[in-house]
């Protein structure tokens, strides 16, 4: 008789997602999502939160260390920044929504008991998140996507997204079924890593200035 195969072996959150539910019930529900195997490692799934009538939806790539162990999204340094940037740009991070393309921290370590570190997901793993960042989506109804780095990117806009030659523009595609216009910029913890901080900080800044101006 063959082994039964786990719900993370198909890699989609679809089964997951209630139907019909708003922000609240589907936090519920992520909370349970076992649509790929990165759930295994991780403290918690990481959900949306902020503004359920945002005009600015922000997505970033996947929860950091602190986002696992806190269970909200960008509360770590590049959190911290992110705001800064925000507030700096003309945009106020109270007025946003925020999330992420994957909801559970995928993660290495060097040794055992050492601190966790960042590990990119994969496309497939951000392919099975798809059905939660889909109905964020088509609850809040932002005016605005602002697309936080590379994995975020390629999750709303297909393998060929390169956030180097899109940042700081305004685009106009279909996501999940709808029209969208989108602000992609570099993900707040690519800043924290440059060589030139306070160049890639302005950077960032002017990106999130176009979303701004956008939004009107």
């Amino acid at each position: 008789m063959p082994a039964t195969k786990a719900p993370e072996d198909a890699y989609t959150a679809e089964p997951f997602v209630p139907a019909g539910a708003g922000l609240d019930r589907l936090r519920e529900a992520a909370a349970a999502c076992r649509g790929c195997p990165l759930h295994r490692d991780a403290t918690q799934t990481v959900f949306g939160t902020g503004n359920p009538h945002a005009r600015v939806m922000l997505v970033g790539e996947q929860p950091g260390d602190q986002e696992d162990r806190q269970g909200r999204p960008f509360v770590g340094p590049a959190g911290k920044l992110l705001d800064r940037a925000l507030a700096e740009a003309g945009l106020d991070p109270a007025d946003a929504y925020v999330t992420n393309a994957v909801k559970h921290f995928k993660f290495t370590r060097a040794d055992p008991g050492k601190r966790r570190i960042h590990k990119s997901p994969t496309r497939r793993e951000a392919t099975a998140c798809g059905p939660w960042l889909a109905a964020e989506l088509a609850l809040v109804e932002p005016e605005l996507i602002v697309v936080l780095g590379a994995t975020a990117g390629k999750a709303l806009l297909g393998p060929s997204f390169k956030v180097t030659q899109v940042r700081g523009t305004v685009l106009e595609e279909e996501i999940h079924g709808r029209p969208e216009r989108l602000v992609p910029t570099v993900h707040p913890s690519a800043v924290l890593r440059a060589d030139d901080r306070e160049a890639a900080y302005r950077g960032l800044v002017a990106d999130l200035g176009v979303a701004a101006r956008a939004l009107g």
